[in-house]
């Protein structure tokens, strides 16, 4: 078929007196298809075939099955209705029912492939949609530095309510674990959520989205579907655009400070739900009100939460440490130095694994674009009752307590041995933090031995003085004092 341009060039051959030989020789086109172009006295669009719609015998009972499908979306994919048990139910409960099974079955299909057809984004929200987004804001944390943070933030448009939570970066593991810890706030899982862009759940390669495993194993663990927005087409989301600075101004001005962000992410959706408490600013009905029907269009939510972690195997250098995204580096233990281990990454923590799968001990998870490096000093113990000689020099005598680090700077190689050995089993029995508690105690009393740190260990894990002011314990803290000056 000729195109439009090829039928104009041989018209204006054709004014300018060239025959068809002519015309079809210079533009390598068949003489008779010249022919019949230079024959037409017409190009106008030929108009579009018209169908005529045909009553169908399933159109009084559509918006039933349409019904019944809905209904489905909150139930167990097994417990969903299929096509024949739609037509035998219609068969059961409408008398005047009279189609066929095969009309039932391409309607049902019709339905489900609409539902399912990724396309242009609708700018009209039904209940139960969300729209997903990542803000900074910039926070203090426990030592009263300033650091810049994201909120990952979950808003639905029909009811303009919204969820944010706090992470250090925008990791799948952050965008997993804070969609899981609301989805179990809401009691469901929205039937689409809509992202900006693939950060965090993916990459996107000019027009096809890789998404991360992690983020495809919670998709398919939850049932719900995903869109991308249109590059450059934040305004497909806008709800949510506008509510990332809604909540800037207004849960992070002043800066708070967070010492516990999971505690503080806590609190958060309780302040988010307290707001919900205002109009909808066009719909002039209570946030929390219209938010019922997202809830009643919501998915079901499965009986067991999704873990929102990833399992990497990683190659420890000569320190016992591991490096996570490139740039931050974690210990795991002197023991295995050289070794490769597996490691569990969640949004908040990383956590080096013994063969058992217990952890060998567990990292505040670090972001950013400088170097850090986090190091346990409690897997360090072992390996320096192996080699004392190392005390002076090791990280655990910095991380202890001056007055402690004194006593034991004082000590003997066999004597230094034998404390550190008691560190280690008090530590296994009470922590690491008690430990270094009675052991400081027992300093402060003049008698840093084993047995006397073992009763102060005991005493601390024991006994809360607030909650028993009456009691005196110093008659035993006296027995604890030297004799004579003498030390024992």
């Amino acid at each position: 078929m000729l195109k439009m341009s090829q039928i104009e060039t041989i018209k204006n051959m054709q004014s300018k007196g060239l025959g068809p030989s002519a015309i079809a020789e210079r533009l390598q086109i068949d003489r008779k298809t010249v022919r019949k172009v230079m024959a037409s006295e017409t190009f106008e669009n030929r108009k579009p075939k018209t169908t005529v719609v045909q009553p169908s015998k399933l159109d009084p009972y559509k918006p039933l099955i349409q019904s019944w499908l809905e209904e489905d979306r909150k139930n167990r994919y097994k417990q969903r209705h299929t096509a024949q048990r739609i037509h035998n139910r219609l068969v059961e409960e409408c008398p005047e029912y009279d189609a066929s099974y095969p009309l039932v079955q391409r309607y049902v299909r019709s339905l489900r492939e609409a539902r399912h057809q990724e396309g242009t984004l609708e700018l009209e929200w039904t209940p139960g949609e969300a729209q997903v987004d990542f803000g900074e804001a910039d926070i203090y944390d426990a030592s009263g530095e300033k650091k810049a943070c994201k909120f990952l933030c979950v808003t639905f448009p029909y009811s303009n309510a919204g969820y944010t939570q706090l992470f250090g970066g925008e990791t799948a593991e952050c965008v997993v674990h804070g969609l899981r810890d609301i989805f179990q706030r809401i009691g469901g899982v929205p039937g689409r959520l809509v992202f900006d862009n693939a950060s965090g759940v993916g990459r996107r390669v000019n027009e096809h989205v890789q998404m991360a495993d992690l983020f495809l194993r919670f998709k398919a663990h939850y049932g719900f579907e995903v869109t991308f927005c249109n590059p450059y087409a934040g305004h497909e989301k806008g709800n949510v655009e506008n509510k990332v600075g809604y909540f800037r101004r207004n849960f992070f001005v002043p800066l708070p400070v967070v010492t516990d962000i999971q505690t503080f992410n806590e609190e958060l959706l309780g302040r988010c739900e307290a707001d919900w408490q205002r109009e909808h600013y066009k719909k002039n009905v209570p946030i929390h009100l219209l938010f019922e029907d997202d809830k009643n269009a919501l998915l079901y939510l499965p009986r067991h939460p999704f873990a929102a972690c990833r399992y990497a195997r990683v190659k420890t250098d000569g320190y016992g440490k591991f490096s996570i995204d490139g740039k931050h580096f974690y210990s795991s233990s002197p023991e295995w130095a050289g070794r490769e281990v597996t490691v569990r990454i969640g949004a908040h923590t990383v956590e080096p694994l013994l063969p058992s799968g217990e952890p060998i001990t567990v990292h505040l998870r670090l972001f950013g674009k400088q170097r850090t490096d986090s190091v346990d000093v409690r897997t360090t113990l072992s390996r320096l009752l192996q080699n004392p000689g190392a005390w002076r020099n090791s990280q655990l005598r910095q991380a202890i307590p001056d007055a402690l680090r004194e006593e034991l700077d004082k000590l003997e190689r066999v004597e230094l041995k034998e404390t550190l050995s008691t560190m280690e089993q008090l530590s296994g029995r009470y922590g690491f933090d008690t430990a270094l508690q009675a052991m400081e105690e027992a300093t402060k009393l003049g008698r840093l031995t084993s047995a006397n740190s073992v009763v102060l260990a005991a005493r601390l894990v024991s006994f809360e003085p607030e909650e028993n002011p009456s009691v005196d314990l110093s008659v035993y803290d006296r027995m604890l004092e030297p004799v004579g000056g003498v030390r024992s």
